[in-house]
């Protein structure tokens, strides 16, 4: 069984990407790393938390952690949020599912 790790982006940013090129997150450059979580669940409190009022469309990527080819580091003391330190690699992605979204904005994890 694949150990997966969870990551949220822009539905209209992942459209415009390549499809051949190594996935890049719009706060790549200031951040310096791509943020994930190891918690399925985590993923639609986290979106909610800090793009709720984002009206726009979102996409959760699901990550297989034995393909990552980057650095990945553990920094939180729960070991469920990892930073991936470079460009991820396409293989490493093994579905990507839209996330929906409650009246309020929530957002809510695929079914």
């Amino acid at each position: 069984m694949a150990d997966i790790t969870y990551h949220g982006v822009p539905q209209p940013y992942w459209n415009a990407l390549a499809p051949a090129e190594p996935y890049v997150p719009p706060d790549f450059e200031r951040e310096g790393f791509i943020h994930c979580t190891d918690g399925s669940e985590a993923i639609s409190i986290i979106l909610t938390q800090y793009h709720k009022e984002d009206a726009g469309e979102w996409l959760v990527l699901s990550i297989d952690k034995s393909r990552i080819a980057a650095p990945v580091k553990y920094e939180d003391p729960a070991g469920i949020f990892p930073h991936v330190y470079g460009p991820l690699n396409r293989d490493a992605i093994v579905d990507v599912k839209p996330i929906g979204r409650a009246s309020d904005g929530t957002f809510l994890l695929p079914g």
